[in-house]
């Protein structure tokens, strides 16, 4: 009986150590760590931000939490630490590929430059350059901004966007550039600019923060192609991908990420109960319905 018993556990152990042979990549290393490292945001709501009980929430934070849940199931680790690490524009890059963080979970735009450094999961939104206006204003098209003065961020893509859409349809809007979407919006706020041009979702979020919300409209026609934002992983770590992929995609799908969409975008949030009122966009539940890392445009459209 004894040596059958040494027998059976020296079996164990080989299976154990076989198992955890077979790990690698992010798997292993939070496997080997116990612990998982979320890349997020302070300020960016209402996909990552800090709240009024100094707690990370939002959107992204929602989908990094399912993924958090596969990757305890998978290793079969209950007990799995969550650590949270802030993050910049400059940063997130860089602490993703040098191994501090595992998943980044914010608002990065998945394009085809980024995916030449890291890999995105399945996208969890898609914005698209629109322009704000005051409604008394009843401007609804871009071409009913012909000779207009208008407003965004100097520098950003929705500036090359804008120049390339004056050229083409030879609008002669009179194109201001702000130095943040603060300055953009006041510009806007008090006559400067008959219109704002920056990310819709953007837009949306300055108009709910602004004194007289519903004093504003966002237009339905797009200076530009949808953008999709992703959640991003390190590049050529194929068993994390799919992982993260199959975890989204399923999510995406089910009833329970409209809930999720509609707690943060179309409800009152903290910490001052302000609703943001971004309907899911046709994009968005493309998105959703057929899952994609693409950062190509077309794939997010019927």
């Amino acid at each position: 009986m004894r040596r059958w018993l040494g027998v059976a556990f020296a079996a164990a152990l080989l299976i154990g150590s076989a198992s955890a042979g077979e790990l690698s990549g992010t798997l292993k290393k939070v496997k080997d760590s116990n612990k998982i490292v979320l890349g997020v945001r302070d300020g960016g709501p209402p996909f990552s931000y800090i709240d009024d009980d100094q707690k990370y929430v939002g959107y992204a934070i929602d989908i990094c939490g399912k993924i958090v849940d596969a990757v305890k199931k998978e290793l079969d680790a209950p007990n799995l630490r969550v650590e949270m690490i802030p993050i910049t524009s400059s940063t997130r890059i860089p602490l993703m590929t040098n191994g501090t963080i595992d998943l980044e979970c914010g608002s990065t735009t998945n394009n085809a430059e980024r995916q030449k450094q890291v890999a995105f999961t399945n996208s969890h939104f898609v914005t698209a350059s629109r322009f704000a206006s005051k409604k008394a204003q009843a401007i609804k098209t871009i071409d009913d901004l012909k000779g207009k003065s208008i407003v965004s961020v100097a520098g950003s893509v929705n500036i090359v966007q804008i120049a390339k859409v004056n050229a083409e349809r030879k609008l002669a809007m009179n194109v201001q550039g702000a130095k943040d979407t603060v300055e953009a919006f006041l510009m806007l706020e008090s006559d400067r600019s008959a219109a704002f041009v920056m990310d819709d979702v953007q837009l949306s979020v300055l108009i709910a923060l602004s004194k007289n919300p519903v004093a504003y409209t966002i237009s339905d026609e797009a200076f530009g192609p949808p953008e999709p934002y992703g959640i991003m992983l390190r590049k050529n770590d194929e068993p994390f991908k799919a992982l993260v992929d199959r975890t989204t995609a399923d999510l995406y799908k089910s009833p329970e990420m409209t809930a999720i969409y509609s707690k943060w975008f179309e409800s009152p949030v903290p910490p001052k109960g302000i609703n943001y009122n971004f309907p899911m966009s046709a994009e968005v539940k493309h998105a959703f319905a057929h899952p994609t890392d693409s950062p190509d445009p077309a794939a997010y459209k019927d």
